[in-house]
């Protein structure tokens, strides 16, 4: 928990100084959104994503939301309409709004069955191109885009990780490189509008990292107490 202590310690620094204060590996406190501007998170969906790696977020999402006023709001997005999704162990995901990434602040793409073409999942989806296409499509100034997992390939096949630093689940990481990606050993990777994490659970820690960065390291940490949960390896962010 010291870690947690040392985050605060920041918080409150930062705010005697004027400014911010950070550490390694630290994000700014200093929130920009609000109940009237909350910040907007759209989690992707598709036939075989992974459930953890869009449950977790939404659910540190959700809990930021409760703790923090209502600064954050959730909604799951499908590239090919609002019909229900089923994911990779069967659970049926719904309701889906609408593609609408330039409503988005963040836009975060899980994973999931990234080994098998002939069934649902995120190699299906890149050999299909449709969802690298509308990933392509969508960025802008201003949007941040973050993959879980094997998340991290849909973004690949993009085109956004090649020549930056980022991070896939492991059994996928030669892949990445092969592709131009930048791979760096860290749990959670922040190269500015690019935020990926490594590992099925990862989207617990790349969300609450998202959390912090955005919204400040004191909600990021009520988050942790409250799920009983501290994050996992370390952040690796562009100076």
């Amino acid at each position: 928990m010291d870690r947690r202590n040392v985050l605060r310690a920041t918080v409150a620094a930062g705010a005697v100084a004027g400014g911010a204060v950070l550490a390694q590996g630290s994000a700014s406190a200093a929130p920009s959104f609000t109940p009237a501007r909350p910040l907007r998170v759209q989690v992707v969906t598709f036939g075989g994503v992974e459930e953890l790696d869009f449950i977790a977020p939404i659910e540190v999402f959700g809990m930021a939301k409760g703790l923090g006023g209502g600064v954050i709001t959730t909604s799951m997005v499908a590239v090919d309409g609002d019909d229900p999704v089923v994911a990779f162990h069967g659970s049926q995901v719904g309701p889906i709004e609408r593609w609408a990434p330039r409503e988005a602040d963040v836009l975060l793409v899980p994973g999931g069955g990234y080994r098998r073409a002939d069934a649902p999942g995120v190699l299906y989806e890149i050999q299909r191109g449709v969802v690298p296409a509308a990933i392509t499509a969508a960025r802008r100034r201003g949007l941040t885009i973050a993959g879980v997992c094997t998340g991290t390939m849909l973004l690949s096949a993009a085109g956004l990780t090649a020549g930056r630093p980022c991070i896939t689940h492991h059994r996928a990481v030669e892949d990445l490189r092969a592709q131009g990606g930048v791979v760096t050993e860290a749990r959670v990777v922040d190269d500015g509008d690019l935020v990926t994490a490594g590992g099925i659970t990862s989207g617990l820690d790349l969300a609450l990292w998202l959390v912090e960065r955005f919204l400040g390291a004191d909600l990021a940490v009520q988050v942790e107490q409250v799920l009983e949960y501290e994050r996992r390896g370390t952040v690796w962010r562009r100076r």
